[in-house]
């Protein structure tokens, strides 16, 4: 494992990950899986420098956009990787080291022949949940109220999340997505479950 700023570039594929040697620190690790543009990882970084944060997000123009801005904030709390969320979480992430898990509006994959793609499946829940420490979160949220419905359903069935209350996420950084629905007047849901 390299790091070449703030990107992580793997060696070897099948190593776990190891947060120590990755951050220099035993901060609180959380993931932001589909980083985007990298707004909410930067300010979240930002607002928390108490924590590491492990932003994962498989397109190259948007990691080398958050590689530069990071850089450029000087967030050593920050690091990037592009590879895709389901090899990630299953392969690489080591077991019950992850006290939170953002999923901010993932693709809703409209159209119910492609539901499949969608990230938010039984067998990515457990594999997640894996990953997460005793009392760790899964927080996500999305604007497509189908989507919503059926995350719910593939987290109670993969039964390794309890369902809590919602987090107080109005401090929380807004991601592009947000502030577009939000000056639409569009509704977004979110939910948050805990590894017991």
């Amino acid at each position: 494992m390299d790091l070449t700023a703030h990107s992580v570039v793997l060696a070897d594929l099948c190593q776990r990950l190891d947060w120590r040697a990755l951050f220099g620190n035993d901060h609180p690790v959380e993931l932001d899986l589909g980083a985007g543009d990298g707004g909410f990882a930067l300010a979240y970084a930002q607002l928390h420098p108490e924590i590491n944060l492990f932003a994962v997000e498989r397109l190259l123009g948007r990691v080398r956009k958050i590689e530069k801005r990071a850089a450029r904030a000087q967030r050593t709390n920050l690091r990037i990787l592009r590879l895709e969320f389901g090899y990630t979480v299953r392969y690489l992430l080591p077991p019950a080291s992850v006290a939170v898990a953002h999923i901010l509006f993932p693709d809703p994959w409209p159209k119910r022949r492609h539901w499949p793609r969608r990230l938010v499946q039984p067998d990515f829940v457990r594999d997640l949940a894996a990953a997460l420490k005793p009392g760790g979160e899964l927080r996500f949220t999305t604007d497509h109220d189908p989507y919503f419905e059926t995350a719910q359903q593939a987290v109670a069935e993969a039964g390794v999340l309890q369902r809590a209350s919602d987090w107080d996420w109005s401090a929380d950084p807004k991601t592009d997505f947000q502030k577009t629905f939000d000056d639409e007047g569009r509704a977004t849901w979110r939910a948050r479950w805990i590894k017991m």
